[in-house]
C-alpha cells in the first residue's frame, strides 16, 4: 500500500522546471501512506513527474522501490495496491523470455503491460490497485483504478496541467490547484454523508470511477473509459441449474483462493474480527489456510449497546486464532473527533469512521497488513433495509401513489419523542437512538412513485433540504445503474447493485482506506475479489440471498463454525451520535455551528442550520446524522480551507 502522485504538462509550453519539486511536495503531504521510502522521477522535456511514498509489503528491498521503470525503459509506473496473482503472471512471463531483478508485483505489472498491452494486462490483474503509468514512447499518461474502487485515485486538468494522486491533499499541495467549492457537491454530501463519484468537493476535480482508466497524451485532453463494468456483471444471465450445495462449494473454493492470495506478504499480517458473518468468514478461511494461529484484532466498548467484543472473542476461541482485544470507553472515540478532518481531506461523515480508526490504530501496533470483511453486506444482501423495503413495497406498492404519499406525510409528522419512546420499549438500550431519522426516511420512501425511487429515498441518510446550501439546487445525485429493471426484476437485487456502484466505493471503501492508511496499515478485502463478485452475481437471487440475508455466505461459514456462532443478529459498527452531540460534544458543535462562523463562511444558511441544531437539543427532532454531516463539513472547511 502506498501513495502516488504526479504532474503532467500536456502542452509542453515550458521547460518543465520545478516539476520534480512540485511532485515531491505533493507526495510529502501523504507521508502516512508510505513511511518506508520515497522517490521521484521527472522528465522535464516530456513535462512529466511521478512521485511515490512507499509502505513496503512485498519485496522490502530497493528492487521494489518506485517510481519503477520497465526493463526496456518505455514505461514508468507509480502504484498503490497489490496484484495478488503476480506469481502466476511472473511464471508465464518468464516462459516468454522476461527476466526479473526483484520479487515485487510492480515489476511483474510492468512486464505484463509490455508483453500484452495495457488493456489486456489490466484485465489479467487480480487485486486492488490504482496506478499511474507513463508511456515515454507515446508520451501518454494512463491512470487506472481497480474494478470495485478499493483504492482511490483523484485527478484534475486545468490549462494543460494534469494533477493526480491517491488523496485530494496531494493535489491541493500543488501551487496551480484551485480550491473552488462545488456547492452541488456539498448538497449531495449533506444528503448521503459522502461525495458521490466522480464528484469531489472541488469544482473540476474528480475521482476516477472504479473499473476505469484515463488516458491523456501530449497536447490532448483526458479521456476516461471503462475496462470493466459492474452493470455488465449484475445483469448477466443467472445460471438456474446450480444447486444450493454446488453454489456453497464453489463460493467456498473461490473465497479460499481469494483469502490465500491476500495472505501473501513479507511483513506481519492479521485480520479485523468483529464477530459478524463477514469478518468471521474471512478469519475462518485464513485459519484454514494457515499452519499456525492467525492474528485477529477486535476493539470493544464498555457501553454494552455498541460492544461486539463478546461474539468476536467466541469466534476467535473456536477458530484458535492469536486474538488481541482492547476494551475502550467512549472517551477514546470522543478524543478523535477533532482529528477526523486530518484523515479525510474531503468531507466524509460516516460516523463508523471513529471505531474503524481505533481498530486500525490498535492493529497497526502488531501487524502491517490486515484483512477485513468489507463488501459482504452489499454482495450478499446483509443490510436490513433490503428486506424491510421489499416487504413494505409488496404490501403497499400497489396502492395509489397519492394514498401512499399521504401515509408518508402522516408518518413524517409523528413526533420523534413518541417514536423513540415506543422503540425504547422494544429495543435494547441505545439501539433506539435514531428511530426518528429512520421513520422520516421510511416516510419519504412511502411517498416515492416507484420501488426504485423508494430505495433511493432510503439512501438519503442526512438532510435533503433545498436551500440549506446557499446557491445549490440539489442537482447532483449518486449514480444510477441504467436499464437494469428487465435483467433484475426483484427490488432487493437492484438495491444491492446500486449500493455496490455508489455506497460501497464512496463510503465503505473510502472509510477503510483513509482510516487504515492514516496509521500506515494496509487493509485487504477478499470478499471483493472480482472473481467472487462475478460468480455471486451469476447466481439466481434465490441462491445469492436465500431464505435470509447472507444465506449463501452463512452456508460457507457453517463449514468452519457451528451454526450457533453463524446465526447472529446484525449489529452496526456505530456510535451514539445523538447522545454525544447533546452531551460531551455540545461545546465543540456549538462552536462550529455558531451563526457568526456560518455567515462568515457563506456556504450554509445559518438560520436553517441553527434550527436543525436547536430542534435536536430540545428533543423535538432527531437530527444527529444531518448535524454530523454539517459538522464534518465545517471541521473540514476549517482544516483545509481556512487554516
Amino acid at each position: 500500500m502506498c501513495g502516488l502522485t504526479g504532474v503532467f504538462e500536456t502542452r509542453g509550453t515550458g521547460p518543465g522546471a520545478g516539476l520534480a519539486d512540485a511532485a515531491v511536495r505533493m507526495a510529502e503531504s501523504m507521508d502516512h501512506r508510505g513511511p518506508d521510502g520515497h522517490d521521484c522521477w521527472a522528465d522535464a522535456g516530456a513535462g512529466i513527474a511521478l512521485a511515490h511514498r512507499r509502505l513496503a509489503i512485498i519485496d522490502l528491498t530497493p528492487t521494489g522501490a518506485q517510481p519503477m521503470h520497465s526493463a526496456d525503459g518505455r514505461y514508468v509506473i507509480v502504484y498503490n495496491g497489490e496484484v495478488y496473482n503476480f506469481r502466476e503472471l511472473r511464471a508465464e512471463l518468464e516462459t516468454r523470455g522476461h527476466t526479473f531483478r526483484g520479487t515485487s508485483d510492480t515489476e511483474v505489472m510492468l512486464a505484463a503491460i509490455g508483453e500484452w498491452g495495457l488493456d489486456d494486462a489490466v484485465k489479467r490483474f487480480v487485486g486492488m490497485f490504482a496506478f499511474a503509468l507513463f508511456d515515454r514512447q507515446a508520451r501518454a499518461l494512463h491512470l487506472v483504478r481497480d474494478r470495485l474502487g478499493i483504492k482511490p485515485l483523484y485527478w484534475t486538468a486545468t490549462d494543460g496541467t494534469v494533477l493526480f494522486g491517491s488523496e485530494l491533499r496531494a493535489l491541493m499541495a500543488h501551487p496551480a490547484f484551485r480550491k473552488e467549492i462545488d456547492r452541488e457537491a456539498v448538497a449531495a454530501f449533506l444528503r448521503y454523508s459522502y461525495l458521490p463519484t466522480p464528484a469531489t468537493i472541488f469544482r473540476g476535480v474528480f475521482k476516477l470511477p472504479p473499473g476505469c482508466m484515463l488516458t491523456v497524451t501530449a497536447g490532448g485532453e483526458p479521456v476516461v473509459r471503462h475496462y470493466w463494468r459492474l452493470s455488465n456483471v449484475v445483469t448477466q444471465p443467472a445460471d438456474g441449474r446450480v444447486t444450493a450445495d454446488e453454489a456453497t462449494a464453489r463460493l467456498d473454493e473461490l473465497l479460499q483462493d481469494a483469502v490465500r492470495r491476500r495472505m501473501i506478504a513479507d511483513v506481519p499480517i492479521g485480520a479485523f474480527l468483529s464477530g459478524g458473518v463477514d469478518s468471521s468468514t474471512v478469519v475462518a478461511l485464513m485459519q484454514a489456510c494457515a499452519d499456525r494461529p492467525v492474528r485477529s484484532f477486535t476493539i470493544g466498548f464498555r457501553e454494552a449497546a455498541y460492544d461486539e467484543s463478546g461474539p468476536a472473542r467466541e469466534v476467535a476461541r473456536r477458530l484458535g486464532t492469536d486474538h488481541t482485544e482492547v476494551i475502550l470507553g467512549e472517551d477514546a472515540a470522543l478524543d478523535l473527533v477533532g482529528s477526523v478532518a486530518d484523515w479525510f481531506d474531503e468531507p466524509f461523515a460516516d460516523s463508523s469512521q471513529l471505531p474503524t480508526f481505533l481498530v486500525s490504530r490498535m492493529t497497526r501496533q502488531h501487524v502491517t497488513v490486515a484483512l477485513s470483511g468489507d463488501g459482504g453486506d452489499e454482495l450478499f444482501g446483509g443490510y436490513p433495509k433490503y428486506e424491510m423495503l421489499a416487504r413494505t413495497w409488496r404490501r403497499v406498492g400497489g396502492l395509489p401513489h397519492g394514498l401512499r404519499a399521504l401515509a408518508g406525510r402522516c408518518l413524517g409528522q409523528v413526533p420523534d419523542a413518541w417514536l423513540a419512546g415506543a422503540a425504547g420499549i422494544a429495543l435494547e438500550p441505545g439501539r433506539a437512538e435514531r428511530v426518528g431519522e429512520k421513520a422520516r426516511r421510511l416516510a419519504a420512501a412511502l411517498a416515492a412513485p416507484t420501488g426504485d425511487d423508494a430505495a433511493r429515498a432510503l439512501n438519503v441518510v442526512g438532510t435533503d433540504k433545498i436551500g440549506l446550501v446557499i446557491g445549490a439546487h440539489g442537482s447532483l445525485a449518486a449514480e444510477r445503474m441504467p436499464d437494469i429493471a428487465a435483467a433484475l426484476p426483484d427490488l432487493v437485487s437492484r438495491m444491492q447493485a446500486e449500493d455496490m456502484l455508489t455506497y460501497l466505493p464512496d463510503d465503505i471503501l473510502t472509510k477503510v482506506d483513509r482510516c487504515s492508511m492514516a496509521v500506515s496499515l494496509e487493509a485487504r478485502v477478499p470478499l471483493l475479489d472480482h472473481r467472487v463478485v462475478e460468480y455471486v452475481w451469476s447466481l439466481p437471487a434465490t441462491l445469492r440471498r436465500g431464505h435470509e440475508p447472507k444465506a449463501l455466505l452463512k452456508s460457507v461459514l457453517a463449514r468452519y463454525l457451528p451454526r450457533s456462532l453463524v446465526e447472529r443478529p446484525k449489529r452496526g459498527f456505530s456510535v451514539p451520535l445523538g447522545q454525544w452531540l447533546s452531551g460531551p460534544l455540545r461545546g465543540w458543535a456549538d462552536d462550529l455551528l455558531s451563526r457568526d462562523r456560518l455567515k462568515a463562511e457563506g456556504l450554509l444558511d445559518a438560520d436553517a442550520v441553527q434550527n436543525l441544531w436547536q430542534r435536536h437539543l430540545s428533543n423535538d427532532e432527531q437530527n444527529a446524522t444531518a448535524l454530523w454531516n454539517i459538522l464534518m463539513l465545517r471541521a473540514w472547511s476549517e482544516r483545509w480551507l481556512q487554516r
